[in-house]
């Protein structure tokens, strides 16, 4: 069964959600570009914020077209790793506040600069992460994450996490590219995460699994890992039972290590199709080699072990309305007994 994600809560506020901006308004910093016909250029921007306290989130909303439908079929990176420890865009029905900015880091303690707020007022839609220098990424074609008119997703809410406080105001976000030519496959984001604890000095192998209980077709075209500092190594599976035995086949979907640009880079292979009844699994190798015991936590000195998985589904099928899944991690649980899986990848 798929989850609400490790870094979510699911609140429900009701806010006026002023008419911040537009999509498709033309930013007076973004650079000319030669876009082919019907696409548009959007960028999604914080609003000139102040970064005080290291360890800020902040969260932005952008209202969309409420008659008319856009595909999403580019996103390009406008940040400084250096500055920037990561970005996430979220597909919200509303979001979780009406201020231009809000506090939206709810597993670190508060900013007093800004009010604390969830990302959206309900289950938020994973659609694109960036972090560690990552470059542009273009969808395949013909795909296209469906957003405004009758989708889901009638706001787009940026978040950033800034690692260190900054000097002056910052501007950072995300390109799109978009279209309102209806795109022939809707595409969609997962997540896999863990909780847990890291004891000191050793290595540690965070696992997590889940069955996917929706009647649906998920073509998986790319991946992307996150960890922090001490992450060696993320891989992620398809897993399928036979029936007549009861063993387990698990399909590699990707594995990279974490400390390089983390982009979305293709599956191994693009011809593997997910449906219902199907397990995805994701296992994260994370070094500790400090003396103290490291948690799984939204700061610089805790871990994350996050796998993220993009599909697309034909015309007419249905993307995930559960998006991500979580386990307790270690010490807790294993792959083994929490799961109860057979034929376990050999661990690197």
């Amino acid at each position: 069964m798929f989850f609400p994600t490790i870094f979510l809560l699911s609140l429900s506020i009701t806010c006026p959600c002023l008419a911040w901006f537009h999509f498709g308004h033309e930013d007076p910093q973004q650079k000319q570009q030669f876009l082919p016909e019907g696409v548009q250029s959007t960028d999604l921007r914080m609003p000139s914020v102040r970064i005080e306290k290291n360890d800020t989130y902040l969260c932005t909303a952008f209202p969309l077209d409420a008659d008319e439908e856009h595909y999403i079929v580019s996103f390009e990176p406008l940040a400084n790793q250096h500055q920037i420890h990561h970005m996430l865009l979220f597909g919200c029905e509303m979001p979780g506040s009406d201020e231009p900015a809000w506090d939206c880091g709810e597993m670190s303690s508060s900013n007093a600069g800004y009010s604390r707020s969830p990302v959206c007022a309900s289950q938020p839609d994973i659609i694109y992460a960036w972090a560690r220098g990552a470059p542009k990424l273009n969808l395949p074609k013909g795909v296209g994450f469906r957003v405004g008119g009758e989708a889901n997703s009638q706001f787009l809410v940026l978040q950033v996490h800034y690692m260190h406080q900054m000097k002056g105001e910052d501007n950072s976000g995300v390109r799109v590219l978009h279209t309102e030519e209806p795109q022939p496959r809707m595409a969609g984001t997962l997540l896999l995460a863990t909780d847990g604890r890291m004891a000191p000095k050793k290595t540690e192998q965070l696992e997590v699994a889940c069955v996917v209980d929706e009647d649906v077709e998920l073509h998986p075209f790319a991946f992307r890992v996150h960890t922090h500092r001490h992450g060696t190594n993320v891989h992620g599976w398809l897993v399928q039972e036979n029936p007549l035995t009861g063993q387990d086949k698990w399909t590699l979907l990707g594995n990279r290590n974490p400390q390089l640009p983390q982009l979305f880079q293709p599956v191994v292979n693009q011809s593997i199709v997910i449906k219902q009844g199907d397990i995805l699994a994701a296992r994260c190798t994370i070094n500790n080699n400090e003396k103290r015991i490291i948690k799984i936590g939204p700061t610089g000195e805790d871990e994350m072990c996050n796998f993220y998985l993009m599909y697309w589904t034909e015309t007419g099928g249905q993307t995930l309305k559960e998006n991500a899944c979580f386990s307790a991690g270690p010490p807790n649980y294993r792959w083994s007994s929490g799961a109860g899986l057979n034929h376990l990848p050999k661990k690197k």
